[in-house]
């Protein structure tokens, strides 16, 4: 006996099926009106979780660095008696200063 695929009979166009487009509309801008402030407002309420000190909150960022950066970064924080998250959010924060 001869077995039929799963779905065989369904891949035939009807007549009173449309054919779908192959490609989206093009988007645009995903903000909707909602200036980048609001944006990442929301974006952080989605992504992140409260931290332990009030004001904080708990973000999960996986990092691919280059080894020897990585290798510079880590002998800093050794260094400095800091781990290297904190020598990260340091940075972090120095940048955002500018």
């Amino acid at each position: 006996m001869k077995r039929r695929r799963a779905g065989a009979t369904f891949s035939r166009r009807t007549v009173d099926q449309p054919e779908l487009p192959l490609a989206g509309a093009p988007k645009g801008p995903a903000d909707h009106g909602v200036g980048p402030e609001q944006a990442a407002k929301l974006a952080i309420a989605r992504r992140a979780k409260p931290g332990a000190p009030p004001g904080h909150v708990r973000l999960i960022l996986t990092l691919e660095l280059r080894l020897a950066l990585a290798e510079r970064l880590s002998a800093e924080a050794i260094r400095s008696g800091k781990n290297l998250e904190a020598i990260v959010i340091d940075m972090l924060e120095a940048g955002a200063k500018q």
